[in-house]
């Protein structure tokens, strides 16, 4: 980077203190930009996906966001690694890349089947079954970015599915 260790301990006073301060601008990013921790269903039932290609778009879209951008990318990464090392660090991962995405699909779920877009049924597994193998095409793609195309497809095939089986 350029940057000359020296130099980091003259603004910071241990390792700690630089993770710290890592983590914290992490944590404000996210807060700020993550569509997982700022949306609430209950507000914004209007930008409920009513079809599965209103979804499929709705989901590409945020896909392309937390895969490009480079702030996103890299902390979503830096966790992933982290987790491992730090118990702070796995507590975070854990906030972002599960609890707060099942918070939100389980929001998206609720409000589907409330507007009579899909049947009634048990929204958190509903969720979990639209979200997670999507989490995993995010991390194939981390590793095999030129996998990018082919994970698409398949997020497309599954939400298409999804919707066969539970819409009304």
């Amino acid at each position: 980077m350029g940057i000359r260790k020296a130099s980091l301990y003259s603004h910071f006073e241990s390792k700690q203190a630089i993770l710290d301060a890592l983590v914290e601008e992490v944590l404000g990013q996210y807060e700020t930009h993550s569509i997982f921790a700022q949306k609430d269903w209950e507000k914004d039932a209007g930008s409920v996906p009513l079809t599965p290609d209103a979804a499929v778009r709705m989901i590409r879209e945020q896909l392309g966001y937390i895969l490009h951008d480079p702030y996103i990318s890299r902390a979503r990464k830096m966790l992933v690694i982290g987790q491992f090392r730090n118990p702070d660090l796995a507590k975070l991962q854990t906030k972002q890349n599960y609890s707060d995405v099942m918070g939100y699909f389980t929001g998206l779920v609720q409000q589907m089947i409330r507007q009579g877009v899909l049947a009634l049924d048990d929204p958190e597994i509903m969720a979990a079954q639209l979200c997670l193998p999507i989490s995993v095409w995010i991390d194939l793609c981390d590793r095999e970015p030129e996998r990018e195309a082919e994970a698409m497809e398949l997020v497309e095939r599954h939400i298409r599915q999804f919707f066969s089986l539970y819409q009304r």
